[in-house]
């Protein structure tokens, strides 16, 4: 994506330094935005954390509850940590790993089947290092159906991940990964493409879906 399009999809969250104060010390979020993080991290820590590794359903009652929006099938693992489930939404069958964080100042999505591994990290805010204010900066983000982030690995603010797109193990992806593309390294390459039968077990129609995302992202 060209920074003309990044420009136009950002959002810029600044609250203005005092008279004296130190802008790298403000806070970004107004009062209703920290509450709302600090009653979810306290219910993270008391009921999402805590609960056995198979209670999918019941974690995902409880991203439900702080306006997350999830189709049937995801499975978030315990220690995976949604940053504001209110600005998250997935489709069916989508997994978050042990360890993995989505970081969403602004409203990421997740397509059918993505899945993002342990410990990977998905970063949607950075901050205006060329602004004295130091404003952060947060991206809307959407990761592909089928798409696949490996353990350990990083998608930068803004990235694109494309339908069935791969990021290999440790790797950081800092431009957008194209649909069914392979990469690795930091910053990531392109090694070569992945089959879209790859993501066709489930027969004809799954076939049929693959084709279409890929031809259409």
């Amino acid at each position: 994506m060209d920074s003309t399009a990044k420009q136009r999809e950002r959002t810029i969250h600044n609250i203005a330094a005092g008279a004296g104060e130190n802008p790298y010390h403000r806070a970004s979020f107004g009062l209703g935005n920290r509450l709302a993080r600090l009653l979810w991290q306290a219910v993270y820590l008391l009921f999402y954390r805590t609960s056995p590794r198979p209670f999918h359903a019941w974690r995902a009652l409880l991203l439900r509850l702080f306006g997350a929006k999830l189709g049937p099938g995801c499975h978030f693992y315990p220690s995976g940590k949604v940053w504001a489930p209110w600005n998250l939404v997935c489709e069916d069958c989508c997994t978050l790993g042990d360890g993995a964080e989505i970081y969403n100042p602004s409203p990421i999505y997740l397509e059918s089947h993505c899945v993002i591994s342990q410990q990977a990290y998905v970063c949607g805010a950075t901050h205006d290092y060329n602004d004295p204010e130091f404003p952060m900066i947060s991206y809307p983000m959407r990761l592909g159906s089928y798409s696949w982030i490996c353990a350990r690995a990083s998608v930068g603010p803004g990235v694109k991940v494309g339908a069935g797109a791969v990021l290999g193990l440790g790797s950081v992806a800092t431009r957008d990964l194209e649909p069914f593309g392979v990469y690795a390294g930091a910053p990531a390459q392109k090694l070569k493409e992945r089959p879209r039968s790859a993501v066709a077990e489930g027969g004809a129609a799954g076939k049929e879906k693959a084709k279409n995302t890929g031809d259409s992202r």
